[in-house]
């Protein structure tokens, strides 16, 4: 005969993990038999507050998931508030004798998860690793240290053998007796936005959920994993996964891609390459995930202090009509667009935005992460905020500050027919694809033919090219000479 303990609930804690594949915690939970309470909890306190576009993400998210659990014969309780009053209260309101999550890695999040498990007597605290393929702590250099750069951390990983394979997901959910706790509505967290709904792009663009996301990768796999190394470069085509808010939301896991990946790749008989080039996309996610753990908080912190010397301006003007897709640079206007619609931009576009804000224009990098944060669906805890630095100059492996996006030359080269510029600039459609990259340099016979008045119908550039780079270059030596000083 089992013992209480043995029959007791188990509450299932879910954070950014909303899928019933390869969810170790759920899984594990669901293989013992006993009954299992899965709940969710929007923290008011949590390491930092959901921008808008995630929060449009997360309700239609939560939605899917909800529907899948209870098709399993479970049922998803919501709560909001603080997670340190409400985990130990549904313990017992269940009466669960155990609470499994899988873990998280923002600092403040890491120590709230160990504050809350310190607190609790008597109750199984079990936690999993779920949403990255490698545990940081278990990822050393040589001499024992973290990585700071990114190649010899891909190098270590990928001679360490394969990720785990994913697990399924359960069958069946054994509720609890009884009613069990009880749970918010979804609709009265009120996460739509309603005045105004700005969110028709992201409804276009996007269908979150756990279904979605790998009806999403098998479509990839079959028709875009092959070319993937050089066509991913190029914003005006569909050839990346478009995993990234999926995997922000953890609606599929990073074990189920690889694995499919590499299952696809030998039956469509996909270059190395390219299947290479996916899976170092994978583990440079894992790498940002390493740097958060070891020296974040890097949404808020240079990672090389030398810029906290950074001579950056305050030019409220212009970083508005940045963020509003009027800098006078189709690209990089072409791509905050994009961002504004979708709430999604390219990988490389992302490059090219943050280096035009960091640099020719001067202002401090975490004004545009923080900007990418409210309005990307997958602004991401590591990610986001590592590339920013990486772009900026001041982060971990980072590109050199001197090496500044030319947008014309990115755009010539990989929007060469200006296809990517027409979707998301349309006042410019009719310009040819020479003129379309650079307006201002065309005759005014040119613009008119093309319905383009400069400053009317599309606004000048913001800054020129050639002196903001002469600018930046000499903020970066302003910077050295000082950071030099400080060190002396």
């Amino acid at each position: 005969m089992k013992s209480a303990e043995d029959t007791s609930p188990i509450l299932v804690w879910l954070r950014d993990d909303l899928r019933l594949d390869d969810n170790p915690a759920l899984a594990e939970a669901c293989q013992t038999g006993r009954p299992v309470v899965v709940l969710f909890i929007l923290e008011d306190e949590g390491p930092r507050p959901l921008g808008g576009a995630h929060l449009w993400w997360l309700h239609h998210s939560l939605t899917a998931f909800s529907e899948a659990i209870e098709k399993l014969g479970g049922r998803l309780i919501l709560r909001r508030g603080s997670a340190a009053q409400i985990v130990p209260a549904v313990l017992e309101e269940a009466s669960a004798t155990a609470l499994w999550f899988n873990r998280r890695y923002e600092e403040d999040a890491v120590a709230r998860d160990d504050d809350i498990a310190a607190g609790l007597e008597d109750i199984d605290v079990q936690r999993f690793r779920a949403h990255i393929l490698h545990d940081p702590s278990a990822v050393k250099t040589k001499t024992g240290n973290s990585y700071r750069v990114y190649t010899p951390f891909w190098k270590t990983l990928s001679a360490s053998g394969e990720p785990r394979e994913p697990l399924d997901p359960p069958k069946r959910i054994v509720p609890p007796a009884g009613k069990g706790p009880s749970s918010d509505t979804l609709a009265a967290w009120k996460l739509l936005p309603t005045r105004p709904d700005w969110s028709g792009g992201l409804g276009q663009a996007w269908t979150p959920g756990e279904a979605a996301a790998r009806k999403s990768f098998e479509a990839f796999c079959e028709a875009r994993l092959k070319g993937y190394d050089e066509g991913r470069d190029l914003p005006a085509e569909d050839a990346t996964s478009r995993m990234s808010p999926h995997l922000r939301f953890g609606e599929i896991s990073p074990f189920r891609l690889w694995h499919m990946a590499q299952t696809a790749a030998g039956h469509r008989k996909v270059p190395a390459g390219d299947l290479e080039r996916y899976e170092k996309e994978l583990v440079w996610r894992d790498f940002n995930y390493h740097l958060l753990t070891h020296f974040g908080p890097l949404a808020e912190r240079n990672f090389d202090p030398r810029f906290d010397a950074f001579p950056w301006r305050e030019a409220p003007e212009e970083l508005k009509a940045w963020q509003q897709g009027r800098t006078g640079y189709p690209l990089v206007d072409a791509a905050m667009r994009q961002l504004w619609q979708t709430g999604w931009m390219h990988n490389r576009m992302r490059m090219v935005t943050a280096s035009f804000l960091a640099k020719h224009l001067l202002i401090d990098w975490r004004l545009g992460e923080k900007w990418f944060w409210d309005t990307l669906v997958d602004g991401d805890p590591a990610s986001n905020a590592s590339q920013w630095q990486w772009v900026a100059g001041s982060g971990a492996d980072a590109q050199p500050f001197f090496r500044i996006f030319n947008p014309m030359t990115q755009s010539r080269k990989f929007d060469p027919a200006g296809a990517y510029i027409r979707r998301f600039v349309p006042e410019l459609a009719d310009l040819s694809d020479k003129a379309i990259h650079a307006p201002w340099e065309e005759d005014t016979a040119t613009l008119t033919r093309a319905g383009v008045r400069l400053g009317t119908t599309y606004p000048r550039p913001i800054v020129d090219h050639a002196a903001a780079r002469a600018r930046a270059l000499d903020a970066f030596k302003t910077m050295q000479g000082e950071a030099h000083a400080d060190a002396v």
